[in-house]
């Protein structure tokens, strides 16, 4: 069944004179309550009906230079046409989508590398994050497609995590340039997703393998279940630009930015070394609770939100920008697709002047 072509509203809208792109086939706008974050390109006649993918092949270099400088771009008011659609748009926008490995969020798969953002209850808010920065391979940049926006809430808010930075105490920072961060994940214990769901295999020496090949210890327990630690840089060198950003899950998996009440309950009944996910400094210390308060406040100071219309696909640098979602009600598909890994080890920041 063919589902209604409405109409994007491009209220909240506040046109700048940012940039004209080529023929004056595009516009670049933004909102008034978020700043520059996200960049918002439309089509110069509303009606045009202007698709994406194929606009966006010829403009590459513009897109790359505007995701770069914004941390973020919008795309508003183009023809998608569905998820196949979308799936071109990934092509041309970001250089084609990656299969969804290691996992941490339970999400579903309804394209080619095309994933609901996630499956997670729509009464829970989900913490500012760079998706995937747990591993030792990444995504570079991320391409979200509003396919049915929820009818109240349901945002994707965004931070720039140069802001995220300049919020974070210097001597918090230091600290953890030269310690790093431990993550250690434990799976099949009835909380979390399944080992063979986080690494897409029935097959035990395929998720040793993986592991090995990532610089992932893993360590088989007693009824099925896994343990995974490694060590991760807390700042990294962006591999475009070069600049030190701070790109890391150890905020994001710590038990206590769980949802209220379900990491109290999660430390009540494991062990520590035993809970789904945690993370410490590197050297296996626990990271105090003021430092965790310290950067959760960090993250929340840098957000910003706009209303998702249909239709939208954001391009963001998952390096750059942070992103979260909020609570909603009623029937939401939001989709997200991975794209261009690199290593954090590659360029990892171990020093800090």
């Amino acid at each position: 069944m063919t589902k209604p072509q409405l109409k994007p509203s491009l209220s909240g809208i506040r046109r700048q004179p940012i940039h004209l792109a080529p023929a004056r086939q595009v516009t670049t706008t933004s909102f008034s309550e978020c700043g520059s974050l996200p960049l918002v390109v439309t089509p110069t006649v509303p009606d045009l009906d202007l698709d994406l993918r194929a606009w966006a092949v010829g403009h590459a270099a513009e897109v790359e230079d505007w995701v770069l400088r914004h941390g973020a771009v919008l795309f508003r008011g183009f023809a998608i046409n569905g998820v196949p659609g979308f799936e071109r748009c990934v092509d041309a926008l970001a250089g084609g989508a990656l299969e969804y490995r290691f996992r941490a969020s339970p999400r579903t798969e309804v394209g080619k590398h095309v994933y609901t953002a996630t499956d997670y209850p729509a009464e829970q808010h989900i913490f500012p994050h760079n998706e995937h920065s747990y591993s030792p391979v990444c995504p570079l940049e991320l391409v979200f497609y509003a396919e049915t926006p929820a009818p109240q809430g349901g945002e994707t808010p965004l931070g720039d995590n140069r802001e995220v930075m300049r919020r974070i105490d210097p001597a918090v920072i230091e600290r953890f340039v030269r310690l790093g961060i431990l993550y250690v994940r434990n799976y099949g214990a009835g909380f979390g997703l399944p080992w063979r769901t986080v690494f897409q295999t029935e097959d035990r020496s395929e998720v040793e393998r993986y592991c090995a090949g990532i610089g992932v210890r893993c360590e088989w327990k007693s009824d099925d279940r896994l343990c995974t630690r490694q060590v991760g840089p807390a700042v990294i060198r962006h591999p475009r630009s070069g600049e030190k950003i701070w790109f890391n899950h150890g905020t994001f998996f710590h038990v206590t930015t769980l949802p209220d009440g379900l990491g109290d309950a999660l430390q009540s009944e494991f062990d520590d070394d035993d809970l789904p996910q945690n993370t410490y400094y590197g050297d296996g210390s626990p990271i105090e609770p003021e430092v965790l308060d310290h950067l959760r406040a960090a993250y929340r100071g840098a957000m910003v939100s706009f209303p998702w219309a249909r239709d939208d696909v954001l391009l963001i640098d998952n390096v750059l920008a942070v992103h979260a979602r909020r609570p909603y009600s009623g029937f939401r598909r939001v989709l997200v697709s991975m794209a261009q890994t690199f290593r954090t080890a590659d360029y990892a920041v171990t020093e800090w002047e």
